[in-house]
């Protein structure tokens, strides 16, 4: 698999991905579960989805800092696809090369197959504390704060920003961590929900249970473009009253 990722990025991937370093224990892996090799092997058809089947064009990833970073951008798509062509971008577009750790839903570990699989290329389950150790490693972090309220909202919101926390300012101010805003156009339209089947989703424990005219998990060939802003840094001030 591996080498279908290099026939894939060719002698510049290559170079980008002997660049990337891991801390590693005695099996191999980091301490939340990354698994460099494991990951570099599995690039191949993620890869292929952002040079051939979403065309992704990026914009102002050169604003992106080294170093720790929270990557805050919207969500949608029902199937976090947007999630993937970001940190494919971080891999081959950004520099320095690097493994964006995406914060995700606490009950993504529940299905089966799916934790073990995020462990290995550096997905960690989104609690503050998981995020405070990755932002004093200096690792970059990915937030959809609407989680899976944009994720899997219907297609007459379209571009709507959904009612969202405000723990990544938070644990910004704390770490000292840079902002950079990313928007993300084209995800809407992969795969269009006409409804939500709640009943149905809460049986099966899910938090949503989308209605596309689409097949999941096979989204449509749509465009993706990825605008990434300016990085912003805030101070805490306290308030002084008289």
């Amino acid at each position: 698999m591996e080498k279908w990722t290099l026939q894939q990025g060719g002698k510049d991937l290559e170079a980008r991905l002997a660049r990337l370093v891991a801390p590693q224990n005695e099996y191999g892996v980091d301490p939340f579960g990354l698994d460099l090799e494991f990951t570099k092997a599995a690039l191949a058809p993620a890869l292929w989805l952002y040079k051939n089947w979403f065309r992704v064009e990026t914009r102002g990833i050169e604003h992106i800092p080294a170093g720790r970073a929270l990557l805050i951008a919207n969500h949608s798509g029902q199937l976090p696809f947007d999630a993937l062509m970001i940190g494919i971008s971080m891999l081959v577009e950004a520099e320095p090369p690097r493994i964006c750790r995406a914060m995700v839903e606490r009950w993504a570990p529940t299905l089966p197959f799916v934790a073990p699989f995020f462990a290995r290329i550096g997905q960690v389950v989104g609690t503050p504390e998981n995020a405070r150790r990755l932002l004093a490693a200096g690792e970059t972090l990915m937030v959809f704060p609407e989680g899976t309220r944009g994720l899997n909202k219907t297609f007459e919101k379209k571009y709507q920003l959904q009612d969202f926390g405000l723990g990544f300012m938070r644990l910004a101010l704390e770490m000292q961590a840079p902002i950079v805003p990313v928007a993300v156009v084209g995800a809407e339209e992969q795969a269009p929900a006409l409804w939500d089947f709640k009943a149905a989703a809460k049986i099966l424990g899910f938090p949503s249970l989308p209605v596309t005219p689409t097949v999941l998990p096979v989204p449509l060939p749509v465009k993706y473009r990825l605008h990434f802003g300016a990085p912003m840094k805030f101070e805490e001030r306290k308030a002084i009253f008289f």
